[in-house]
C-alpha cells in the first residue's frame, strides 16, 4: 500500500485508527482458552468487530513468538486472515528487527517477501546497512523508532549533544537520507505530548505511527494539535484499550465499540483541517 492509497482509505473512512493485536492468551475471555486456535479466533472476532472503524492492524510479535510454532501458526493465519478478507487494511508487523546487513536483508524477505505484510518497525541503532535492505521493497513501509513512551525512553532518546541536538532528532534527520516520506515514517508515543512540535520541525511531511491512546493515556486530542498535518499524517494505535474492553462472550461488540468511539473523534480532526 503506497502513501496514496492509505490517504484514500484514511480520508474515505474518517480514521486513522489503528489497531493493536497485542493478544495475550491470559487476558482474553475464558470460554475461548480452550480452543486450539484461541489465539486466532480471538484476533478473527476482534477484527470482524473493529474493521469498519480503523485502517490499519498492528500484531506485536513478541505475543505470538512466546507461544513458539502454535503462536506463530497463529500469526501467520492473522495475516492470511486480513488479506483475504480485508485487504483494503494496512498491516503493520510490530517486530521491531534491525541487525547486520545480510541479516536484515533475511527479515525484510521474511516480513515484505514471504508475509506480505505492510509495514515493519525496526531499531536504527545499527546505523544505515541495517535500515537499508527494508527500503528496497516497493509500496512496503520502514517504521524507524523515533521517540517511545516508555519511561526508558529518557535514557538514550532525549540525551543531547555538545549543540543541543538530541538523540531522536538525530536519529530522524539522518534516517531521511536513506528513505523518503514515501517508505519511512516514525514512531512516536502518544505521550509526548507536545514534542510533537519538535518532531514535526524535522519530519514535517512523514507518517507518525503513534501508540499509547487508551491504556497508556495518550490524549489523541493532543496528538492531533501538534502532530497532524493537511493528508493526516498519523496512524494512531490502540492495542490493550480496544481487544481487552469487555472479557464475556460480548468481548467483540465491547471492542467495536471502543473503536467506533476513536474513529468518532478522529473523525472530528480530521473534519477540522
Amino acid at each position: 500500500m503506497n502513501r496514496q492509497e492509505l490517504v484514500k482509505e484514511i480520508f474515505e473512512k474518517k480514521s486513522f485508527l489503528c489497531v493493536g493485536l497485542d493478544t495475550d492468551i491470559n487476558k482474553i475471555p475464558d470460554f475461548l482458552k480452550d480452543n486450539k486456535d484461541a489465539i486466532f479466533e480471538f484476533n478473527k472476532a476482534i477484527i470482524d468487530a473493529t474493521a469498519p472503524y480503523c485502517v490499519a492492524y498492528k500484531p506485536n510479535l513478541a505475543f505470538y513468538e512466546c507461544y513458539g510454532l502454535d503462536g506463530m501458526n497463529a500469526f501467520v493465519k492473522t495475516i492470511n486472515y486480513l488479506r483475504g478478507a480485508y485487504p483494503k487494511h494496512f498491516i503493520i508487523a510490530d517486530a521491531k528487527r534491525g541487525d547486520i546487513g545480510n541479516t536484515s536483508a533475511m527479515y525484510a524477505k521474511s516480513f515484505f517477501g514471504n508475509l506480505g505484510v505492510d509495514a515493519l518497525t525496526v531499531a536504527p541503532y545499527m546505523g544505515e546497512d541495517s535500515l537499508t535492505p527494508f527500503l528496497e521493497y516497493k509500496d512496503k513501509w520502514t517504521i524507524v523508532l523515533a521517540l517511545t513512551s516508555n519511561k526508558g525512553s529518557h535514557d538514550f532518546q532525549l540525551t543531547e549533544d555538545k549543540n543541543g541536538e538530541r538523540l531522536f532528532e538525530k536519529v530522524i534527520k539522518k534516517t531521511q537520507q536513506w528513505g523518503t516520506e514515501d517508505n519511512m515514517m516514525y514512531v512516536v508515543g502518544a505521550t509526548q505530548g507536545q514534542m510533537f512540535e519538535d518532531i514535526r520541525k524535522v519530519a514535517p511531511n512523514h507518517f507518525l505511527l503513534v501508540p499509547g491512546v487508551g491504556a497508556q493515556g495518550g490524549s489523541l486530542q493532543e496528538v492531533c494539535k501538534y502532530g497532524m498535518i493537511k493528508d493526516c499524517g498519523l496512524l494512531i494505535n490502540s492495542s490493550r484499550g480496544i481487544i481487552y474492553a469487555g472479557h464475556d462472550e460480548h468481548f467483540a461488540e465491547a471492542a467495536r465499540d471502543k473503536a467506533k468511539d476513536l474513529q468518532q473523534q478522529m473523525q472530528k480532526e480530521l473534519e477540522a483541517l
